[in-house]
């Protein structure tokens, strides 16, 4: 895949990224990524040729963010049906990689109940295969078309929030964009509808340590855009809403609880409490797929605990190390414990309102969400 230069043009629009891909190789079927994990510095694919494959590169963060894991975890079940293999057992597994994202056992439990009812209904496996390939293609589809809505629903509810406002001034945490989805993304979608409007004065983007996934990643996908956009580090944030420059705080999501209580990536909970205190709306974009309803709420939330290593070393390559001692260089004395869990909780009442494909709830309620939720066909249900 050839360089992206680190800015595009305002008014031309930059190639699509080919986030994740299907792939029929002579040597087999392949779900080809591309490695989140050596961008910005370069843009290049991994071939996952099976199942373990696939689970180590979500694992190490190759692939991530919460639609796109559902995308994969899709693609990963497809994957074992074509090659023959045990396709509950690998749902299983899929499922298990990133225990705190909901959509990618989703999308691999649904990919598996297709299967199993396409052999239950007498198809050869490799026929039942290839519906399980075409199920992961419509999540994927699915998804790409969430995105657009939920950039639409989110742009119209800051021109109600904001009225008046010559540009938004937009603080976004971790990556939201393109490269965790489908589409255009979750929160950055929004943002990127807004620039495309002529509505977006400024993008804040939370550097998100310790993997830097903003500075890596959202500053790359803005920069491409041509959006106009400062990174700042994570403790930098409150200054920011004391100068008054933050309109709205706008973050993605990797699982809802039913009581509206959000899980994302760790230091979102900080910014939803400084949102409070200076009365500025704090929204989630998520789609519905990404909403839990049988977690009850955000006590009951598994939060991932990631390696030390990602704290006490640094690596030219964040996230790679998943499993510890991946070479990186020390920043803190041998021996030294880390506390590094991937995401936080944020209760429901500090968030303003959570956008959806299917449209924005707010004030944030459990009965708000699941009758949200009930419009949809994409809830999450085990």
């Amino acid at each position: 895949m050839a360089d992206q230069d680190a800015q595009t043009p305002v008014g031309i629009e930059p190639p699509a990224l080919s986030v994740l891909r299907w792939d029929e190789p002579p040597g087999g079927p392949a779900v080809v990524l591309l490695d989140q994990t050596r961008l910005p510095a370069e843009e290049a694919e991994l071939v996952c040729a099976d199942v373990p494959a696939l689970v180590r590169a979500i694992r190490m963060l190759a692939v991530r963010g919460a639609p796109l894991l559902g995308i994969a975890g899709g693609y990963g079940v497809a994957l074992a049906a074509a090659r023959g293999e045990d396709v509950d057992q690998a749902a299983e597994l899929l499922g298990q990689a990133r225990p705190t994202a909901v959509n990618l056992g989703y999308g691999a439990r649904r990919v598996a109940r297709e299967y199993r009812a396409a052999v239950g209904s007498g198809l050869v496996p490799e026929a039942a295969a290839v519906v399980a390939l075409a199920e992961a293609r419509a999540l994927h589809q699915e998804d790409a078309a969430a995105s657009g809505r939920m950039a639409q629903y989110g742009l119209e509810l800051l021109a109600e929030l904001l009225p008046g406002r010559g540009g938004y001034r937009l603080l976004t945490h971790c990556n939201t964009g393109a490269l965790v989805s489908g589409g255009a993304g979750t929160a950055f979608a929004v943002a990127l509808r807004a620039h495309r409007g002529g509505s977006l004065r400024q993008l804040w983007v939370d550097e998100t340590r310790p993997l830097l996934q903003g500075a890596r990643l959202t500053a790359y996908e803005a920069g491409r855009h041509g959006m106009p956009f400062s990174l700042l580090t994570d403790n930098a944030a409150g200054s920011l809403f004391a100068a008054g420059e933050v309109d709205a705080v706008i973050i993605g999501a990797d699982r809802i609880a039913a009581d509206g209580s959000v899980a994302n990536k760790v230091g979102s909970y900080p910014l939803a409490v400084l949102a409070k205190y200076h009365h500025v709306p704090f929204l989630v974009v998520a789609p519905t797929t990404t909403v839990d309803l049988e977690t009850v709420d955000g006590t009951s939330i598994v939060v991932e605990q990631r390696s030390a290593t990602e704290v006490t070393e640094f690596t030219s390559q964040p996230g790679a190390p998943a499993g510890g001692g991946g070479g990186g260089r020390a920043v803190a004395p041998p021996g030294t414990q880390a506390y590094n869990p991937a995401f936080d909780i944020t209760p429901s009442e500090l968030v303003t309102a959570i956008v959806t494909e299917e449209g924005v709830i707010s004030p944030v309620t459990g009965v708000g969400l699941a009758e949200l939720c009930a419009r949809s066909s994409q809830v999450t249900i085990s």
